[in-house]
């Protein structure tokens, strides 16, 4: 990020701050990562150019046939929506959660919703805690939101059937969120998984961010950040690790990640691919930036998931 963004947030080099103003210096930080925002951010100016075709997709959204679906209806605190799209092949078992990004939600996954729709799957695509119609008032990087995941596949066994079979997807935010979701206890309906851009831990992505898109150090904003998401939030971003949970994955998983993908560096994607029981596959995509794999060949990008899911699906 420019200068001109940090002066906007009011911070400035900490060599020049005491320790009251290093830390209200951080708290806006935090603010301004962690703090649920009511829109969706205009997209980086490396993916303008698809903005005709992300649209198309969205005008299919407002128009295919969905379903509203919620957890802890009655907590308010605690409510978390989704949609629901029912394949156009009758009696379709097969559905797919989709896991959106950082400050985005369902909608925002219009273009991956419509791939596995033209697949032939069900598609579920929630809103993330903090982000669209979900409760919540700070993001919590998917570390929350895996567990919504595991109750979102208990919802669609319940409503599609015991029959079902679920692949989970998710992009940038919701790669890590699927990549978290992976070590926990899932039904046996869940057959596979596969993330997009997702970060290897959230310290390491806060670290990379504070000093290439910032330039601020690390080492001096990231603790005071921490002990303020564990007053607010509970737990430590410290626990927020792709790297850890993936060691107890049992599903098959695909990784996907651009090739100049800056935002969540490709080395991320090598430690979560490392981390990872087999069976595994890794696909990096040429010249690709942070989540633009897809839009810089849906037909292959499709083909290759298709044939991940033929190999692991049964």
């Amino acid at each position: 990020m420019k200068r001109k963004n940090l002066i906007g947030l009011g911070i400035v080099a900490p060599v020049a701050l005491g320790v009251s103003a290093l830390t209200a210096a951080s708290a806006k930080l935090y603010d301004y990562a962690f703090r649920r925002v009511d829109y969706v951010p205009e997209t980086s100016a490396d993916k303008q150019k698809y903005a005709d075709d992300y649209y198309r997709y969205v005008n299919w959204f407002h128009k295919v046939t969905t379903k509203q679906w919620t957890l802890h209806p009655s907590d308010l605190e605690n409510r978390v929506e989704a949609t629901f799209i029912p394949s156009a092949s009758e009696n379709a078992k097969t559905t797919v959660i989709i896991a959106h990004g950082y400050k985005g939600n369902g909608e925002t996954m219009s273009n991956y919703a419509k791939m596995f729709y033209d697949m032939g799957y069900n598609v579920l695509l929630p809103d993330d805690r903090a982000h669209g119609n979900s409760s919540g008032d700070y993001i919590n990087f998917g570390w929350i939101d895996r567990l919504d995941f595991v109750e979102w596949a208990h919802s669609v066994i319940n409503n599609v059937g015991e029959d079902s079979k679920i692949i989970m997807f998710g992009v940038s935010m919701g790669g890590a969120t699927i990549q978290m979701t992976s070590g926990e206890n899932l039904p046996p309906q869940v057959k596979l998984m596969i993330s997009d851009c997702g970060y290897s831990n959230l310290r390491s992505e806060l670290a990379y961010l504070l000093k290439h898109q910032f330039h601020l150090s690390p080492t001096v904003f990231v603790p005071i950040i921490n002990a303020i998401n564990h007053h607010r939030m509970g737990f430590s971003i410290d626990d927020v690790s792709s790297v850890k949970q993936l060691r107890k994955n049992t599903r098959p998983f695909l990784f996907i990640h651009g090739e100049k993908d800056i935002y969540v560096p490709t080395y991320m994607v090598d430690e979560c691919f490392e981390a990872c029981p087999e069976p595994k596959d890794i696909w990096i995509v040429p010249n690709a930036s942070h989540a633009e794999s897809f839009w810089m060949n849906p037909k292959a990008y499709q083909a290759k998931i298709q044939r991940f899911i033929d190999n692991y699906s049964d």
